[in-house]
């Protein structure tokens, strides 16, 4: 497949230059003209180069690109990683926010439809946009056993629970990453669950004060799903080969 249109594609369906962000989102790293095989990674770093141009990709995609919004010197680790992407003819590609938020391969949408989450809407507003998702779970949930679904989506246990709302989960917004942030709005639009990323010192209290339930499953694992999904459409939408670089962090 010629990688202009795969890139084309990519900056169209995932809305790169609509969705304002830090991250520098579209092609970081030039690849070849030609694509047959596609690698994903979430985080740009030297395993993921060194993966994807072991496994003979043409084209790295990752959710934490190497560029973000002040310019980076291409000295030290930086430039060890854009060497061996370069010198291994594989391309960088980066989709922050914009695959947080897309509502058929994005990170949330796609956790929220393994959970099992009915009538899925849009949640969470950042940076002008809606990153996440929000559904209901009929019949409601215990906590303990929605904690058990999450260890079966994500096959690793929630970094920390904080379970200060009702017994069982009926209502649950989930936005990957860190999003502690978000929490006051969780409230606010009267859902009793959050399925977030990051555990953070700073959200203990707000989380007992506010009332909810808060599953903390992990950054890494909660922004893996999205770029197991990418994969899987440009699977089946280009016949095009994908591996999915699994280097999580225990974060």
């Amino acid at each position: 497949m010629e990688t202009g249109k795969l890139i084309t594609y990519l900056d169209e369906y995932l809305r790169v230059r609509e969705i304002e962000d830090t991250s520098q989102n579209g092609l970081q790293v030039e690849a070849p003209a030609e694509m047959r095989k596609v690698a994903f990674a979430v985080d740009a770093c030297q395993a993921a180069a060194d993966g994807a141009v072991a496994a003979k990709a043409q084209l790295l995609v990752v959710h934490h690109g190497l560029f973000w919004e002040k310019p980076r010197r291409l000295v030290g680790p930086l430039f060890r990683q854009a060497r061996t992407l370069i010198l291994g003819g594989c391309g960088l590609y980066a989709a922050h926010l914009p695959l947080d938020a897309h509502p058929e391969v994005g990170n949330n949408a796609e956790l929220a439809r393994q959970l099992g989450l009915r009538d899925v809407r849009p949640f969470g507003r950042y940076h002008g946009v809606e990153i996440g998702a929000a559904g209901t779970l009929e019949p409601p949930l215990p906590i303990p056993t929605l904690i058990g679904r999450l260890i079966q989506v994500l096959r690793v246990p929630p970094v920390r629970v904080l379970a200060h709302g009702t017994p069982e989960a009926r209502r649950v917004a989930v936005i990957s990453g860190d999003a502690v942030s978000m929490l006051e709005q969780v409230a606010e639009a009267g859902l009793d669950t959050f399925i977030t990323g990051e555990a953070r010192h700073g959200a203990f209290h707000s989380v007992a004060e506010l009332g909810v339930n808060v599953l903390f499953a992990g950054h890494y694992a909660t922004e893996a799903v999205g770029l197991q999904a990418l994969a899987r459409h440009l699977e089946e939408k280009f016949g095009l080969e994908t591996v999915f670089l699994d280097l999580p962090t225990g974060m």
